[in-house]
């Protein structure tokens, strides 16, 4: 068979894309395999959910020639989140298609390649994403030299990534810098150019300012959260609370004041690995034995009286989340999907360039319909 930008295409359709998506769903990280998909309650370039909290004031006891107890009926309220756009791309040089024209097993070779990059990439993106805040920030700038910079912290930084400079009145100051590298022990990253006089501006995923999805960062925050404010409905506020050292009666209170504020039970617990360092130190300490469970994904972790404890490298230092994944759904317009022109074609030839690219879509964000039943510890002393 001789291999064409149509047989690419061809294949990218029929064989990538289903193992493109599962792969995304399943190995993104423990807690996106746990959440929900869902394209019900989407209108138009919204998702609008209607939420029941509270009780029923209609139901209650009484005497037996008494009033009966009104009518109230329950309370409701409507969430609404606009719907984000997620894209992957992957580009594929002319030269590369015509070497591997002739070999099959090359041409598989180089979709396979490709087909890697781009999920490792989208997976990075999509689980840093679901600890922030929706506005894509990154890091605060705290010197540069040259192409160096040093920022406050370097967790959501990886090699290869492109990032845009903002400075304090949130103008941007320059767009589409490559970090070349990342130095994580001197919380140093090597950029693609040199910035000068940009010390404490803020450097922001590229193109993604204000634009990503609504991820922990909202939930546990004090602002309005899916166009409802928190003052006059405390079943959006989360349980929160900063401690120095971490301890059983510690995380076991977050256990049952969310339980008592919302009637939800917590299953999922995630932390940064520090902390996760300091609850085996703990659970030794008191001669517990650390279990492990194997969860969706082939992920494994420590459980905390049954409770999967696990670590994300986007988990903030010193915080442990304490989750009931049943409250969250991903709503989405559709799974991933290839960009395709008019003619159903999805390698287009960038302009003036011998390269095809090719993108995947996904229309979605995140919610959760009972924040009360949520809980982070921070300040936590790491080990």
């Amino acid at each position: 068979m001789t291999v064409t930008t149509s047989t690419a295409d061809s294949a990218l359709k029929r064989y990538y894309l289903s193992a493109v998506t599962d792969q995304l769903d399943l190995y993104t990280n423990p807690f996106f395999a746990r959440i929900k998909k869902s394209a019900q309650n989407i209108q138009g370039r919204e998702v609008r959910k209607l939420v029941r909290f509270g009780i029923n004031g209609g139901v209650g006891a009484g005497t037996e020639s008494g009033e009966l107890p009104a009518a109230q009926g329950n309370r409701y309220q409507v969430l609404t989140v606009s719907l984000k756009n997620l894209y992957g791309t992957v580009e594929i040089s002319d030269k590369a298609i015509r070497t591997s024209s002739n070999s099959e097993g090359a041409f598989v070779n180089l979709l396979d390649e490709e087909m890697e990059n781009l999920v490792k990439s989208a997976s990075y993106n999509m689980s840093r994403m679901l600890f922030g805040n929706g506005t894509g920030r990154l890091g605060k700038i705290v010197s540069t030299s040259d192409t160096e910079c040093v920022v406050d912290d370097v967790t959501n930084f990886t090699d290869g990534m492109v990032v845009d400079v903002f400075n304090n009145m949130g103008i941007l100051h320059e767009a589409g810098i490559l970090v070349k590298a990342v130095d994580r022990d001197e919380s140093k990253l090597i950029l693609s150019k040199s910035l000068t006089s940009v010390e404490n501006y803020d450097l922001y995923a590229g193109g993604a300012k204000n634009v990503e999805l609504t991820g922990l960062g909202n939930i546990f925050s004090t602002g309005a959260l899916y166009g409802v404010t928190r003052k006059e409905n405390a079943w959006l506020k989360p349980y929160m609370k900063t401690v120095e050292t971490l301890t059983e009666e510690e995380i076991q209170l977050a256990i049952d004041k969310v339980e008592e504020n919302s009637g939800g039970k917590i299953n999922f617990i995630m932390c940064s690995w520090g902390v996760r360092r300091a609850l085996i130190e703990l659970l030794k300490a008191n001669r517990s034995v650390v279990d492990t469970i194997d969860l969706e994904g082939g992920y494994k972790a420590i459980s905390f009286n049954g409770i999967p404890v696990v670590v994300d490298r986007f988990c903030p230092k010193g915080t442990m989340f304490l989750l009931n994944t049943d409250d969250f759904v991903l709503h989405q317009l559709c799974d991933w999907e290839w960009l395709e022109d008019e003619d159903g074609k999805i390698l287009k030839q960038i302009p003036g360039k011998p390269v095809f690219t090719a993108t995947l879509v996904k229309y979605a964000d995140l919610m959760c319909y009972r924040p009360c039943g949520q809980a982070k510890i921070s300040g936590i002393t790491e080990k």
